[in-house]
């Protein structure tokens, strides 16, 4: 092992952080709300659990790059509900999980010393794990063409933002995918929350209009993990240049990483289906009214969050002192300075809790 550990490059695991508030907020008598992290809890819909038992006989070893069915999936769900054009099977790679993709990403593509990955200065903490991985600089930004464009070789961009729910409108995603392009920069768009706008109507980096119906120094990065409540599968994809993602096929094939066959399987009923969509987001919708007004009834500003499954919130306070005081009506949320030091007066509240869960913290929250 070399004396150095590579874990010593990462920053501390925050969620660590958060144990002693949730021992206060279990402690409630009526029990743990908890609304710190977005993992989805209704059932995985019917017709995708039924696709993976049909095709839970799979003896043998899948592939990295898919069956052609899910090749077919991916490429007519782009076109279909991206505004992607000419989407072909090479401008398409399944991935285990959209984490695994994220964190890897920049050692993948041969990023190393001397290379910067960028990143919104509010972000998911794996963009800058990434680039510390591989021992690339991590860079955040406001405004990614603020950027000085030298030794940068990946640009990362989150619409819908998670933490925020900030979506990036078409025109901005226009002017930023040409300053990429002008500077042979490669831009990544982390689209996972792409079907739950609320007040905003996310638009994805392969839109024909945004792109200009090449895919050149663009990818994106879509998840079934919230759409689909398939968190526990491990189903995402990428999308986008037939270059980046061939060179990514290679190395991921010699590194085994392959999404398992009935996950596939289910992947392609998953992406053939919008009713099951419709009726996560009506749910989502519920709860976020619900705990929206009852946190701005309880003080709490509310901003941006016009997508994404979190209300980003602020009593224009500390962020640990908003943790500790709804650990106290035993509710529990994410403190906003693990997304970044800017957020550190914010916290998110997730809506992935049950209706009878979210309920009770607008009852403790009035």
């Amino acid at each position: 092992m070399s004396a150095v550990p590579v874990s010593s490059r990462l920053p501390v695991f925050p969620w660590d952080k958060l144990a002693p508030y949730k021992a206060t907020a279990v402690a409630h008598p009526d029990g743990l709300v908890d609304l710190s992290v977005g993992t989805p809890v209704d059932p995985v819909p019917e017709l995708i659990q039924q696709a993976l038992i049909a095709a839970a006989d799979s003896p043998g070893y899948p592939t990295v790059w898919g069956t052609e069915a899910l090749r077919d999936a991916l490429t007519g769900w782009a076109e279909r509900r991206l505004g992607a054009v000419g989407v072909e099977h090479e401008n398409v790679l399944p991935v285990v999980g959209s984490k695994e993709l994220v964190a890897w990403l920049p050692t993948q593509l041969g990023l190393g010393a001397g290379d910067k990955v960028a990143y919104p200065r509010l972000a998911y903490p794996t963009y800058e794990v990434g680039a510390r991985l591989c021992g690339a600089e991590p860079v955040v930004y406001d405004d990614p063409t603020e950027l000085d464009p030298e030794g940068l070789k990946l640009l990362w961009l989150n619409s819908p933002s998670n933490p925020t729910g900030r979506v990036l409108p078409k025109d901005e995603l226009i002017r930023i995918v040409a300053w990429a392009r002008e500077h042979g920069v490669l831009v990544f768009s982390d689209e996972c929350y792409l079907e739950l706008g609320w007040e905003a109507e996310p638009v994805s980096v392969l839109h024909a209009d945004v792109c200009g119906g090449t895919y050149e120094g663009v990818v994106a990065v879509h998840s079934l993990s919230k759409r689909s409540n398939l968190a526990g599968y491990r189903a995402a994809f990428v999308a986008g240049d037939a270059a980046v993602l061939g060179e990514l096929l290679q190395i991921r094939k010699h590194g085994g990483m392959m999404t398992p066959a009935p996950v596939q399987a289910a992947t392609v009923a998953a992406l053939g289906d919008d009713a099951h969509v419709a009726e996560q987001r009506e749910r989502y919708a519920r709860r976020r009214t619900v705990l929206r007004a009852a946190l701005e009834a309880h003080g709490f500003r509310i901003e941006h969050s016009e997508a994404s499954l979190y209300l980003w919130a602020t009593r224009d306070e500390p962020c640990w002192e908003t943790v500790a005081h709804l650990s106290e009506l035993g509710v529990l949320v994410a403190p906003g300075d693990f997304y970044g030091p800017a957020g550190d007066r914010f916290v998110r509240v997730a809506l992935t809790a049950s209706d009878e869960r979210v309920d009770a913290a607008v009852e403790r929250l009035s």
